[in-house]
């Protein structure tokens, strides 16, 4: 089984952060108000923070981020985009990077697994408030940008 102790410290809190930056890359796919962020950024976090049954990398993750955010501390903090980048490429070059290090360094059922939380985790807050219309008239659950954003995450964890 792979561990905390199989990765570096960097390498642990790219896989730690990957579904909060999935999360955040269809905040902005489709940016809404306030109320439509929070809803999603709550979904990706209820969702990375609640461990699948059983043991694993995936549990091991979710648990030690539940943990970070528990005593207040912030896994995104150094989370920096480079200047030279869009806000989707360095997202995306975040994610390739934690989509790497789990194929290199987990089993293929646990890089497997991980991949499959991370995507749930963007498609959590993807569902998790409704987009456009007027007063809910018209919205959709899921915008043709987070449509767009949820299938650029699964070319990156194919």
């Amino acid at each position: 089984m792979t561990s905390k102790t199989d990765f570096t410290e960097e390498e642990w809190t790219t896989l730690l952060r990957a579904p909060i930056v999935a999360g955040l890359g269809i905040s902005l796919a489709d940016p809404g108000g306030p109320i439509e962020l929070t809803k999603e950024q709550l979904a990706t976090l209820q969702h990375a923070t609640t461990p699948v049954e059983g043991e694993g990398l995936v549990v091991e993750i979710a648990k030690d981020l539940k943990v970070s955010l528990d005593s207040k501390q912030n896994p995104m903090s150094d989370f920096e985009p480079d200047k030279g980048e869009g806000p989707y490429e360095f997202l995306l070059g975040e994610l390739e990077n934690a989509n790497r290090i789990v194929t290199d360094k987990a089993s293929p059922e646990e890089a497997a697994k991980y991949k499959a939380w991370v995507l749930e985790s963007a498609q959590k807050a993807a569902e998790a408030a409704k987009e456009g219309g007027f007063f809910g008239i018209g919205a959709v659950l899921v915008s043709e940008g987070e449509s767009n954003m949820l299938a650029k995450l699964q070319e990156v964890f194919k």
